[in-house]
């Protein structure tokens, strides 16, 4: 069993109403100016947190500017912000997984000699000064507990991902109440991306026991919440559901992290703007499919969990999980024909290139591909119904 280093925030707090204990905990750690980032649409949240803060001593500076997957332009934008307010000595990240992102990635380069573009990949980044809190408003990214955070180089239209410790957030609040105003859609794209974590830590080259035991509970979680969180977003256990759905993809992706259907997501992000959660709930199952012959039986355990029927072999079971996938995107009201998203089927070469140039994620899929197989793998996903 190969050696494997699980990195966490030192501080994890879970639970429906635990924002009030985020506020404690900065105001009792003496952080005298804070940079808040935060989507606009929780100001309701963010506004009496800052009161909090304020009435605790705090300095805080709102920044509510992210409102769409982060850019390299955002990021040196929101920077600058940052840096030309009095030293900060804390970022707290309210929202989305592309706040959280960016609040991280802030936190990273505050007065930092670094730039990001250097540090693309696993382990460049060197260091850290500023203290991160996250707090994390949907159920899908992960990022408030994982090492990872992208951003969209709009040069060459791709998805690029900074890997490393030092973007583990000090403490997260996981509060589930903060996503039951999410609209039904959103709840379906994060969902499937949290469930498209856990498959691809599950069904990776490199998994391992101990990051199973999350993939697997954030498998049968997304399973049992994600339809009930998209049909009815007041449904509380179905919300704490998905929550921790989230939370346990988020603590694959450092040791383990996902494979094919991340990487050949990125180009119809970069190129084509498709949300990132419904990127990857297009090709989960045909990827899947593809996959299923390298280790059917790890594809047939992940069909059990997702409640397909089992087959006469494990390659069977393994490809009725693929069918129960296709359905359980279905009834969370997502088509997984790319036509649908104005995908035009001549721009399926380029992708396929440009998909194969994410060898970071690529060398974790259980079955290699060719530029010839990840075009086939777009190509399959017009063959859907609309």
């Amino acid at each position: 069993m190969r050696t494997i280093s699980l990195l966490q925030p030192p501080l994890l707090t879970y639970g429906s109403g635990c924002l009030a204990e985020s506020s404690h905990y900065l105001v009792e750690r003496g952080f005298r100016n804070i940079f808040v980032l935060a989507s606009p649409s929780l100001s309701g949240v963010f506004s009496g947190l800052v009161e909090q803060l304020r009435a605790g001593g705090c300095t805080v500076t709102v920044d509510t500017s992210c409102t769409s997957e982060p850019t390299l332009t955002m990021f040196d934008e929101v920077l600058a912000r940052a840096s030309s307010t009095q030293p900060v000595d804390c970022v707290l990240g309210i929202g989305g997984g592309s706040v959280l992102d960016l609040a991280k990635l802030i936190a990273a380069f505050l007065g930092s000699e670094q730039n990001v573009r250097e540090c693309f990949g696993i382990g460049f980044l060197k260091s850290r000064r500023c203290h991160l809190v996250c707090l994390p408003s949907t159920s899908g990214t992960g990022s408030e507990v994982s090492p990872n955070a992208i951003l969209l180089d709009e040069a060459e239209q791709l998805k690029k991902g900074v890997v490393s410790r030092f973007l583990v957030p000090d403490a997260t609040f996981i509060d589930p109440e903060l996503t039951v105003s999410l609209p039904s859609q959103v709840t379906a794209f994060t969902g499937l991306d949290a469930l498209t974590h856990c498959i691809e830590a599950y069904t990776n080259k490199f998994a391992h026991p101990l990051v199973d035991l999350y993939a697997r509970e954030g498998i049968r979680l997304s399973a049992e919440f994600l339809v009930r969180a998209v049909r009815n977003g007041s449904d509380i256990a179905a919300r704490e559901g998905m929550s921790l759905a989230s939370m346990f993809g988020g603590m694959c992706l450092g040791p383990v992290n996902t494979a094919a259907v991340h990487a050949l997501a990125y180009p119809l992000g970069g190129e084509f703007h498709i949300p990132h959660g419904l990127s990857n709930a297009v090709l989960l199952p045909s990827v899947f499919r593809f996959n299923a012959e390298a280790s059917p039986e790890r594809h047939a355990e992940v069909a059990a969990l997702l409640g397909a029927p089992a087959g006469q072999t494990a390659l069977a079971t393994a490809l009725h999980g693929a069918d129960r996938l296709e359905q359980l995107i279905q009834d969370c009201g997502v088509s997984t024909n790319l036509a649908t998203y104005g995908v035009p089927k001549e721009r399926v070469p380029d992708m396929a290139r440009s998909a194969a140039t994410v060898t970071r994620l690529l060398k974790n899929n259980p079955r290699d591909l060719s530029v010839a197989d990840i075009e086939a793998i777009y190509l399959s996903c017009y063959a859907k119904p609309a």
